[in-house]
């Protein structure tokens, strides 16, 4: 029998977890409660593997906007799974303006980007200008995945520094960047906090999460206390 997307919907309220959908619910602040069904993150994987490859699927990919949180987060492992770069990238672009949380905007992480980088980077480019906040976060969040070691270049930096945004939620992404190419490019991430090129908030959590991370030395961190802004 083909799963159509009525029956994709009742699998997920099969799955239903109605005390994790309360628990849930707390940290999803931008997200209606009666939206929440309680479906937990492994079911929702397995279930992205299972049926990834269905008609249903690719039709349910195409029946936006959803109307609850657990699709989205569906729809997000689903796209995941897709191997071919050019049609992610397509079904990315008709799904992004409807993600409405940071949940589904992080752990939206298609495996095909791996092997795509030079590819990839025009679209990281033109999501981190967008006006959509997760379309915006969800660029950060991509540059910060694929982006260093031999795929890094300095001006990635100030990419994501020259960003000036309200939203919280992209706020703390340059906050999480920052930290991982303090991590990854310290020499080339320093004069960036040294010059507090970023707002106080953004600039003081950066720290926060550099300090607590056990990629950096203990010297480093020692330094960085230094630089918080008061």
């Amino acid at each position: 029998m083909t799963i159509d997307r009525i029956d994709i919907t009742a699998q997920l309220f099969a799955l239903q977890d109605k005390a994790y959908a309360d628990f849930q619910s707390k940290l999803l602040p931008t997200v209606k409660r009666e939206t929440v069904i309680g479906v937990r993150t492994p079911n929702l994987r397995k279930m992205a593997k299972q049926i990834c490859k269905t008609p249903a699927a690719q039709e349910f990919l195409h029946s936006l906007p959803h109307r609850y949180f657990d699709e989205n987060q569906l729809h997000a492992f689903i796209l995941s799974e897709e191997k071919d770069f050019n049609i992610c990238i397509a079904n990315l672009e008709q799904f992004l303006p409807y993600v409405d949380n940071w949940a589904t905007c992080d752990q939206l992480s298609p495996r095909c980007f791996k092997k795509h980088t030079t590819e990839l980077l025009p679209y990281v480019r033109k999501w981190m200008r967008s006006k959509h906040t997760y379309t915006k976060r969800f660029g950060i969040c991509t540059l910060m995945r694929y982006f260093w070691d031999e795929a890094f270049r300095p001006e990635y930096l100030e990419w994501v520094a020259s960003i000036k945004s309200d939203e919280y939620y992209i706020r703390m992404m340059q906050a999480w960047f920052f930290a991982t190419a303090l991590a990854k490019q310290w020499d080339a991430t320093l004069p960036y906090i040294q010059q507090q090129r970023m707002e106080k908030e953004t600039h003081n959590k950066t720290i926060q999460k550099a300090v607590e991370s056990f990629r950096i030395a203990d010297e480093q961190k020692a330094l960085l206390k230094t630089l918080r802004v008061k």
